[in-house]
């Protein structure tokens, strides 16, 4: 197509023009390029011969997304299922298709793998759950500044879950307590706390609030100045679109902490038998229980402490009873033969008396200190 001849447009294009100085320089300008305006150029020199020189105008286009051939900016699937997620785009040169979570958080592939970030025009996930639900980003780049990108919401719609850390909880009349339910569901679950079939309502004494963070809520029942009419179970429940779940919590009265039975000395007049058995009315039965078996504990130690007394006492008898009998004996077959040895002739009837009367003695000795002892 033949553009201008000399300072002449011929070409029907507003856009383009020529210029020229005194120094025989030819310029051809175009305002507003357009891509259609990528191509070579030719500016030729009438002469004889024919002189010219050749250029090429490059055209390059920022990248785009384009919204018809992409995925919507919004996809609801239920938990379990699969999912393709599409992003187009076009520009000059071809822009690179980019994925990435809006939260930062790793995106999980089909096969298991958690990258920052994937490549390509096409994100498939399978067998998607709650941890694949949030905000998508498909980045377009080409190197031609602005970059763009596409927002794309995933949401995984599944039946409430609940989670009850304590499902027993006791304290006494006149304190306050926390109740706690954790629950997981989507879409958004309605939440409340019955009792006795009841909704419980706030009051001065009693409120309830919910946290939540994304799909999760946190069910908080907190209850001041605890009465009588206050124990019972309590139930936290959660109902969505798709299902409805619940759960319990049995609040027990228990009974504040009080001081050990007193003895004795602590309380004249009473025998150990009824300060062993004295119990205050607050205590519970298996208060009373406990100081049962700690008092039979602790008679049968000291059952235990009299026997191995008595039987360390039985010993050091038994061990004095055999010393007094060995002395005894040598101080016997001593003596006797000594008397036999030095007794005259004639003499030994009264030798022979006056030995059984040493035996006598000693014997008569050795029943006191037996005596003694087992007094002692």
């Amino acid at each position: 197509m033949i553009v201008s001849i000399h300072n002449h447009v011929i070409t029907r294009q507003p856009r383009f023009s020529v210029t020229h100085d005194s120094h025989k320089t030819w310029t051809l300008h175009v305002n507003g390029v357009l891509e259609e305006d990528r191509g070579h150029y030719m500016c030729q020199v009438n002469t004889a011969p024919m002189i010219s020189q050749t250029g090429f105008l490059q055209v390059v286009v920022p990248p785009n997304i384009m919204d018809h051939e992409s995925s919507k900016s919004n996809i609801v699937v239920r938990e379990k299922d699969d999912v393709m997620l599409k992003c187009r785009g076009d520009g000059f040169p071809t822009p690179q298709i980019k994925w990435r979570r809006e939260d930062s958080r790793p995106i999980e592939t089909s096969d298991g793998r958690k990258v920052s970030h994937l490549d390509g025009s096409h994100l498939r996930l399978r067998q998607v759950s709650r941890t694949h639900m949030g905000a998508y980003l498909c980045i377009a780049s080409n190197g031609v500044p602005p970059s763009v990108s596409k927002r794309i919401t995933l949401d995984v719609e599944f039946a409430p879950q609940m989670h009850v850390p304590n499902q027993l909880v006791g304290a006494p009349q006149g304190t306050e307590v926390h109740l706690e339910c954790f629950v997981e569901a989507h879409p958004r679950a309605i939440t409340y706390w019955e009792y006795r079939d009841a909704m419980v309502m706030n009051t001065t004494r009693v409120t309830t609030h919910t946290l939540e963070d994304n799909y999760k809520i946190h069910m908080v029942l907190h209850i001041r100045d605890l009465q009588d009419g206050d124990f019972g179970m309590y139930k936290c429940i959660s109902k969505n679109s798709i299902a409805e779940t619940d759960g319990s919590i049995t609040l027990n009265e228990t009974f504040r902490p009080t001081s050990p039975p007193q003895t004795k000395s602590q309380r004249p007049g009473v025998d150990d038998d009824e300060a062993t058995r004295w119990t205050p009315d607050r205590h519970g039965r298996k208060d009373t229980r406990r100081r049962k078996e700690e008092e039979k504990r602790r008679q049968e130690k000291e059952r235990e402490e009299e026997d191995r007394r008595r039987g360390e006492k039985r010993r050091t008898l038994d061990r004095e009873r055999q010393r007094l009998e060995n002395d005894f004996n040598r101080d016997h077959r001593n003596d006797l033969v000594t008397r036999v040895t030095n007794a005259p002739v004639g003499c030994s009837i009264s030798c022979l008396f006056a030995v059984n009367r040493r035996i006598a003695v000693t014997a008569g000795m050795l029943v006191y200190l037996f005596a003694f002892f087992l007094h002692r």
